[in-house]
């Protein structure tokens, strides 16, 4: 099933079924809870990102060879973590707001497949993992790379979780359609050219792999968000480095879940 988050005409929130002629069917719940029978039909509907309020967006770095080639970076041992704000969620066509407040301005974009978890898992084995995801979307996980590298003490989180730094969507696909998440085309268009393009079978710890890491003698609650990294071509590894500008859309395509673009405009202060 392809699940997508909604607000129609009336400002009424909810989850429906997106069939393959874009009719949209309403579900009496949401899919965490439970899948129940398709309602009526809804029209005109706003996409939201396909989570709420997830209890925490879990993410991966230098987990593509020639993403870590580019950014001079020593193959990881074990997967490379850090964490976003609920915060940095953002719609599909929604901004991405450039910091003018904290002040960037090397704003980078990054691809990624996106997995959220469906029930409770905790010290999963990798065999038995991907019976504990709810779907797979994608993302952006949008950089201030200034902020990453010179202004969070170390840490990465000061420049990968400002607001509206992390677009989601277009939808929700279930494991029946994506039996194998490692067999994925993905791609980031930047105003319609491609700047980044790989297969989710380039990383180099698999999505089994990273849900037994991440679970690991730690709980991983139903609405998780797990990024699984990015692959090469990111704006801070071209010469001269491409920067998100206002005016600029960005677009990340994954074969089986669709497309994804957000505009990019400057931080009201």
């Amino acid at each position: 099933m392809r699940l997508i988050r909604y607000e129609d005409g009336y400002g009424k929130r909810g989850w429906g079924i997106e069939e393959a002629d874009g009719t949209v069917r309403e579900l009496g719940g949401s899919p965490l809870v439970m899948r129940p029978l398709p309602g009526r039909t809804v029209q005109g509907v706003k996409r939201l990102a396909p989570v709420e309020q997830p209890p925490a967006i879990l993410c991966i770095g230098a987990n593509y060879r020639k993403h870590i080639e580019e950014s001079n970076a020593a193959i990881p041992s074990h997967p490379v973590l850090f964490m976003k704000g609920p915060n940095a969620v953002q719609d599909p066509g929604g901004p991405i707001r450039l910091p003018r407040y904290l002040r960037s301005e090397s704003v980078d974009y990054e691809a990624e497949l996106a997995v959220v978890i469906g029930r409770p898992c905790r010290n999963v084995r990798p065999e038995e993992a991907l019976d504990y995801v709810m779907g797979y979307t994608a993302a952006n996980d949008v950089s201030a790379r200034d902020w990453q590298r010179n202004g969070g003490g170390g840490q990465w989180c000061r420049g990968k979780t400002f607001d509206t730094f992390l677009p989601l969507g277009p939808c929700l696909v279930t494991p029946e359609e994506i039996p194998d998440p490692q067999q994925l085309k993905i791609r980031g268009l930047l105003n319609g050219q491609v700047v980044q393009e790989s297969h989710t079978s380039n990383m180099l710890f698999d999505v089994r792999t990273l849900i037994a890491f991440l679970s690991g003698s730690t709980t991983l609650y139903p609405g998780t968000v797990i990024l699984t990294g990015t692959p090469e071509g990111v704006g801070m590894a071209r010469t001269p480095p491409v920067w998100l500008k206002p005016g600029d859309v960005f677009t990340v395509e994954i074969e089986r879940i669709g497309a994804l673009s957000n505009p990019v405009e400057e931080e009201g202060v």
